[in-house]
């Protein structure tokens, strides 16, 4: 049994949510139904994509990116600052 809280939320019973694969950040659906209500689970737009696929994604993307670095060039080497990174985690330090 559920209870509906003060802000009108209702948990679903863990036994339901195995049965029909609810997780949470699913959408369900309410739907009255004569004098009780309908409670539907609705359906994922994409089925999850399989090994290959997602391999093929990565890779297009890992191309995608290496075009972007190779058109903007090297890096320039960073210029004197008068201070190094290290200096920093010693400074303002008590001695």
């Amino acid at each position: 049994m559920s209870k509906v809280t003060s802000k009108l939320q209702v948990t679903v019973p863990k036994a339901i949510a195995e049965r029909y694969r609810i997780r949470p950040g699913d959408e369900i659906d309410w739907t009255p139904a004569g004098d009780g209500i309908r409670v539907i689970p609705r359906k994922r737009s994409k089925p999850p994509l399989d090994r290959a696929a997602r391999l093929k994604l990565f890779d297009e993307a890992t191309a995608r990116q290496r075009r972007r670095d190779a058109a903007w060039g090297k890096v320039a080497a960073p210029r004197d600052r008068g201070w190094t990174r290290e200096e920093l985690y010693v400074r303002g330090r008590s001695r």
